[in-house]
């Protein structure tokens, strides 16, 4: 693996695949902690085991950051997997960095934004996953509140549901993402790790997830 190529789409959904962090299982769902039963769990955790494939990852994210022009004063991370991908992209591009928690510390100066983050500063927020996209908006909300600009958040991998995308529109925050449903999808089928039937119970878990949900509970 070239560890200066910029992935694509495909590129990433293939390597996630490879490593495990994401499983598909259109017979046997899993359980999100939402309850909601879902035939496709992601765990992008698993690609800090693998540095190659991290370095990939900052290098596009880096790219996104060079393509749409963003000026960058912070990288932030949410909490917690958001976290070490948030220091290697601060580390290549050479701007401080921080996190931001769900909620503000119970203890001590209970913050909920850890790190230099001034106001007027804009922030680059990253993510590891985008499923409703709640965790990175709270986080966005955090950081407006104590007077930062977020230029965009970016991630590694949606499920990109259509009430997803409308809500970071509401929100008036650019969301960019590394690979998505489409491209895994397309993946999965060429390798054979999909049928074309279990490509369509997916496709309709995506289109209506708490549908699909409550009618497979």
């Amino acid at each position: 693996m070239d560890n200066t190529a910029v992935l694509t789409d495909r590129d990433l959904a293939q390597a996630l695949l490879n490593i495990k962090a994401v499983t598909l299982a259109p017979d046997a769902p899993f359980t999100w902690a939402s309850g909601l039963q879902s035939p496709i769990y992601c765990d992008n955790r698993q690609t800090l085991g693998y540095p190659a494939l991290r370095r990939q990852i900052t290098a596009a994210f880096a790219a996104r950051v060079a393509a749409h022009n963003w000026t960058v004063d912070v990288v932030a991370g949410t909490a917690t997997a958001g976290i070490p991908h948030a220091a290697w992209l601060a580390d290549r591009l050479e701007k401080p960095m921080a996190y931001v928690r769900s909620a503000p510390k119970g203890h001590g100066k209970e913050n909920q934004i850890e790190g230099r983050v001034r106001t007027g500063d804009v922030v680059l927020l990253v993510e590891d996953l985008i499923s409703t996209g709640g965790s990175a908006l709270k986080a966005v909300d955090a950081l407006r509140a104590a007077g930062a600009e977020v230029a965009a958040v970016v991630a590694i991998f949606t499920y990109g549901f259509p009430e997803t995308a409308q809500r970071f529109t509401d929100a008036q925050v650019d969301l960019s993402v590394l690979s998505d449903f489409e491209a895994l999808q397309a993946v999965a089928l060429a390798e054979g790790l999909l049928s074309p039937a279990a490509a369509s119970v997916l496709a309709d878990w995506q289109q209506a997830p708490e549908a699909w949900s409550a009618a497979h509970s």
